[in-house]
Order: C-alpha cells, then structure tokens, then sequence
C-alpha cells in the first residue's frame, strides 16, 4: 500500500513538471536570476491620476480659433508617472516619466538626475517621500539634470505627496511645471536645511521656450529653513526663498511696405478710397530683462488626538517680471517692470487613517501697476486671481478617491458693457488616484 501511494506522488510531480514545462516559454525559462544594475538594485514606483471634471463653469462646446477645444467637463488622465532610482554608496539616480491627456496625448520625462550624496548611508533626497522622520546631523547632496526649482515648499512638493488636486495659481504662473533644467546642491545640519540651485529658468511648463534656455544667462535660486518639534506632538518648518536671473523676450523681423484692400462697399470692385497704406517697421532684436523672487513658507503639523495630523500651510511670494505661466510678463512691451504678488494658506485634517478633508484658499495678483482706459481716465484695473479650494478624500493603503470644488473669483470676464466683471469659472471634479 505505502508502495503504490508512493508511486502515485512521484508520478503527480512528473505530471505537475510536465505541464509547468509546457506552458513556460523556454526563453522565460533560460532567463538568469534578476540581478542589480551598476548602481544597485532598481526601485520602481508610480501613480495614476484620473480625473474627471464633473463641472467647470466656463466651459463651452465650442473650439478657439486655432482649433482647440473649449469643453473641461470631461475625463482625463492627469498625470500617470513610473519613477526609477537607484543608489550606490556615494552615487543616486533617478529617472521620471509622465504621461497624460491634459491637451493631448504626451509622454515626456519630467525628472531626470544623477547625485552625489554624502553620507553613503543616508537615504537620498526623493520629493515623492515624506523624509520628516529621517535622522541625519550632517548631510549633503549634489545633484544635476531635470529637477524641481529649490523655491519655497510648494513648488517641490511633488504631486504624489500633494494633499489638493493641483498646486496653487500663483506656483503654476511663476513655476509652471515646477521642473527645470540645472544643477542643486543642498543639504543640513541639525534642524537647518538649505539648497542652492543653479537653473536655466526655463520650467518644462513654460508657455515659450519649455526646458529650453534662449539665454546664456542662469537663474540663481535658494531656500534655507529650519524644522523641528518645537512641543510634544507639534512640529514646525518654515523657510525663506530667493531667486535672481533674466527673462528673455523674442525680437521681430522687419516688415516691408504693404497696400491693404478693404472691399468698403462689398462690391467686389477695388476702388482707390478703399486702398489704404501699411508702412513697414524695422527689425527689433531680442531682449532680456532682470527678474527676481523672494518668499517665506510656514507649515505647522499637530498630532491630535484619535483623528490624525493636523497640517497648517502658508506661503507668500513678491516677484518681478517672473511670470512664466499665465500672464507672461514681458515688461519691455509695458514699459515697466511687471510686479506680482502670490500667497496661500491652508490646512489639512487626517481623519483616521482612512479619510482626510481639507480647505485651501490661494491669491495671485499678475501686475500691481496694471491700468486701463475709460471714456476720460486711466484707471487702475485689479487683475488679481482668488480661489477657495475644499477637498475630501477617502484613503486606502495605495489610493485615494478625492472630490474638490475650486471657487473661483477673478475680473477676466466682462459684462454686456464691456467693463470687466466676475469670470463663471467655479468647478467640481473628481479623482481617482492610485499609487505603487
């Protein structure tokens, strides 16, 4: 009996090889065991963001005149990234690409680095972890490539850390697509840290010249700031941030004298009264001008009780001529130099481990000195962007499923008059978020 059970195992095992043999490729199986690559072994990570834009007020089911489309109340992916990073001893990679469907389908790399840290043990640098907790008296870190602007805190928050759907409107004008081209060196001791970047100034969501420099002038950028628990349970970071460089504004070519026709009484039949002269201008070279930036940032996390943490935010930036986003500031054309303003506040609540809610109001003034021309005065005009941003999430270990409502308020739009009013630009979207 135990003879012929036996018999009866060993064949099950052949039988169980067999089949394993037959449905493995015999590439698959010839494969050597994974091994690390010249840095170490590789970390894979990513997140998916779908959106789906339930309402946006200003929306219409109509195209510009280039052919874009008006309609936001749609699903997009918003952003999907695949990060790898290595480290070995003294040496850190890191690669990031990203695609999404914002304007069309796009697949571009938004972090590209290599570093060299100090010391060999400590964890490097990484803007898509929470490194609160990490313990290092002395550390530093030089890095080179495509990496976030060491301004302030938002703008190297990463989107995966990121409590609300999209960062504030003053960040997106002056760092719109928060990376750029150049070199970082930054580092701590204690409770102080610093950075100190060397950068093209040319954002990859700049509007004119993305991840391009048309100058060889650099952008200089800094933050120094401080953290620590300052009670039990309460803990503080806050920093100060400067930049310096020049912008860079295109020339034109020169034009020749032309003859414009105008068909005044449409009677197809050129008339010499419906002739009408266009002189020529002169090329006009191209340009730079100086801009600069210096902010404060402040954040206060509480530990309360049964709920979770309680996170207090704030940042506040005075800029000239940085705009490089939304109002593009070009003061050679006014005749002046743009002077901007940005702020935010705002404060996240964890409630318990498994939801978290939050409220957010953030201020952008493009040109304090703007103006405008009425029937028999030049009177001033406020430019100025406000928006109220609620927020709620349910969270699981490597998701979340967030609603927020952005409440909008700013004078673009214009009445029947023409006098500038309240633009309808309210909206309700939905995200649908998942991390690994």
């Amino acid at each position: 009996m135990r003879e012929s059970t036996s018999h009866r195992t060993r064949a099950l095992g052949i039988g169980v090889a067999c089949a394993l043999a037959l449905v493995t490729p015999a590439s698959r199986a010839a494969e050597p065991a994974a091994s690390p690559g010249p840095l170490g072994p590789v970390r894979l990570s990513g997140l998916v963001q779908a959106d789906w834009t339930v309402l946006r007020e200003s929306s219409e089911d109509e195209v510009t005149p280039d052919g874009e489309p008006l309609n936001e109340d749609r699903f997009l992916v918003r952003r999907a990234r695949l990060r790898a990073t290595a480290e070995h001893g003294l040496v850190h990679g890191a690669l990031e690409m990203e695609a999404n469907t914002v304007l069309q389908p796009e697949v571009r790399p938004v972090n590209a680095e290599a570093s060299l840290k100090w010391p060999a043990e400590r964890p490097a640098y990484d803007p898509t972890l929470d490194q609160r907790h990490v313990k290092s008296p002395v550390w530093l870190m030089v890095t080179a490539g495509l990496i976030p602007t060491p301004f302030g805190f938002e703008a190297g928050e990463g989107a995966i850390r990121r409590p609300y759907l999209e960062a504030t409107t003053m960040t997106q004008a002056f760092f719109p697509g928060l990376f750029d081209l150049g070199a970082r060196i930054m580092g701590g001791f204690s409770f102080v840290s610093y950075a100190l970047g060397i950068m093209n100034g040319e954002p990859i969501g700049q509007r004119l010249f993305a991840a391009r420099d048309p100058n060889k002038n650099k952008d200089l950028v800094f933050r120094v700031g401080g953290a620590g628990e300052v009670a039990p349970g309460v803990r503080i970071d806050l920093g100060m941030s400067g930049l310096t460089g020049r912008g860079f504004r295109r020339g034109r070519p020169a034009t020749t004298d032309q003859i414009a026709w105008r068909d005044l009484d449409e009677d197809g039949v050129v008339d010499p009264i419906e002739l009408q002269p266009l002189p020529g201008s002169p090329a006009e070279p191209s340009a730079s001008y100086k801009r600069f930036a210096i902010g404060g940032d402040l954040r206060v996390f509480v530990q309360v009780p049964v709920l979770g943490e309680l996170a207090i935010r704030g940042e506040v930036v005075r800029a000239s001529n940085l705009d490089r986003g939304l109002f593009v500031a070009d003061p050679i054309a006014a005749g002046y130099d743009v002077r901007e303003l940005g702020w935010y506040i705002g404060a996240t609540q964890e409630i318990t481990r498994w939801a978290q809610a939050g409220v957010r109001h953030d201020r952008y003034q493009p040109d304090e000195d703007a103006r405008e021309r009425e029937p028999f005065a030049v009177v001033p005009r406020d430019l100025s962007m406000s928006t109220w941003s609620l927020f709620a999430a349910g969270r699981v270990p490597h998701g979340r499923l967030v609603a927020q409502l952005d409440l909008r308020r700013n004078a673009l739009g214009r009445d029947a008059s023409g006098a500038p009013t309240t633009l309808a630009d309210d909206s309700f979207t939905v995200r649908f978020e998942a991390r690994f």
